[in-house]
C-alpha cells in the first residue's frame, strides 16, 4: 500500500485492510496532537485509491475489516462516504466490516437519517476522540467541541445502530484539573453509553503547542500514580450497561482489556495493586503512541 503522511489508525484496527482516503485531518487545532502538523487536508487521488484497491483485492484476501484512513473520513460529503462504502463492498466483496474515524464536528454534520444510510451500505464502526467531559480541559486544548456536543454526536451514532468506540486521554486535565477530568470524563461516557471506551496516556509531544506549555510550567503533566488515580477514578464513576473497554494501549501504564461492568472490580484491583507497588508498570521507555 502506498500511504501518504504520518498516517493513523486505531489499535483495534491493526488486522485490518487500511485504504486511505484522506490525507491529515480537517480541524488539526488541538495542542496535544502533532500527528498532522503542517499537513493540509486533502483527499488522496482517485488513481492512488484504485491502486490500493487493486492491491487489496490480490493480497487481502484473508483479512475481513476495512479502515478508512486517515483522521476524520465521516468529514466528507454524504454522496462521497456512500459512493466509498459501495465501491469497497463491490470491489471487497468479502470484507464483514468497515470502520473510520469521525470527529464529534463531523458526527454533529450528518443526520441521524445520514448515518443510517451509511450503516446500510456497510459501515459497522467510528470512532471518535471525546478526549474529556472536562469543558475546561475541552477549551485549554482548543478541541473545538464542547462536551455537550460530544455527547450528542455520539448518542447519534449510537441511536442509527453503529458501533461506537470512544477515545478518552487520561493525563490530559494536567495536575490542575486531573479529578475533575475523570470524573466528567465519566458522566459523558454514561450519558453516550458507546459500545467501546478506549483510554490512552498523554505523552506530551515535541513540536506541539502542549509542549511549549509544559516547557513554560503552563501545564504539568501528572505522573503515573496520579494518571493510574484517574483511571481509578474514570472505571469507578462508569456507569456503562455493555461495552468492551481497553487502556492496552501502548502509552498506557497499566495494560487493561475486558468488559464492563463484567470486569470492574478486577480493574479496580489491578489499579489498586500498582498504586500500592504490588504490579509492575511498564516502563518508561517502553511506552509509546
Amino acid at each position: 500500500m502506498d500511504y501518504t503522511g504520518n498516517l493513523i489508525r486505531p489499535p483495534s484496527e491493526a488486522n485490518s485492510i487500511i485504504l486511505q482516503v484522506t490525507v491529515g485531518c480537517p480541524y488539526n487545532k488541538c495542542t496535544f496532537c502533532g500527528a498532522y502538523k503542517n499537513v493540509e487536508f486533502c483527499l488522496k487521488p482517485a488513481a492512488a485509491f484504485e491502486k490500493a484497491l487493486n492491491f487489496a483485492a490480490q493480497y487481502c484476501r484473508r483479512q475481513k475489516r476495512v479502515f478508512l484512513a486517515d483522521g476524520d473520513v465521516l468529514a466528507l460529503r454524504q454522496s462521497h462516504l456512500l459512493e466509498l462504502l459501495r465501491t469497497v463492498k463491490t470491489r471487497l466483496p468479502w470484507v464483514q466490516k468497515i470502520s473510520l474515524y469521525g470527529s464529534g464536528r463531523s458526527i454533529a454534520g450528518k443526520k441521524t437519517n445520514n448515518l443510517i444510510e451509511l450503516k446500510k451500505n456497510g459501515l459497522d464502526r467510528i470512532y471518535m476522540g471525546l478526549e474529556s467531559g472536562c469543558d475546561d480541559v475541552l477549551k485549554r486544548v482548543r478541541k473545538g467541541c464542547s462536551a455537550e456536543s460530544m455527547v450528542t454526536a455520539g448518542r447519534m451514532v449510537r441511536k442509527a445502530d453503529l458501533f461506537l468506540s470512544v477515545t478518552v486521554l487520561l493525563g490530559l486535565g494536567g495536575v490542575e484539573l486531573s479529578q475533575q477530568h475523570a470524573e466528567l470524563t465519566a458522566r459523558a461516557l454514561n450519558t453516550i453509553q458507546p459500545s467501546q471506551v478506549a483510554a490512552l496516556t498523554l505523552m506530551v509531544l515535541e513540536g506541539t503547542e502542549l509542549a511549549e506549555e509544559m516547557g513554560k510550567k503552563i501545564f504539568q503533566l501528572p505522573d503515573s500514580d496520579a494518571m493510574l488515580r484517574e483511571l481509578h477514578t474514570l472505571i469507578s464513576l462508569l456507569k456503562l450497561k455493555r461495552a468492551q473497554f481497553h487502556a492496552n494501549h501502548a502509552s498506557n501504564y497499566l495494560p487493561l482489556a475486558g468488559r464492563l461492568p463484567r470486569d470492574r472490580v478486577l480493574f479496580l484491583t489491578m489499579i489498586e495493586d500498582a498504586l500500592d507497588g504490588r504490579q509492575k508498570l511498564v516502563p518508561e521507555r517502553m511506552r509509546a503512541l
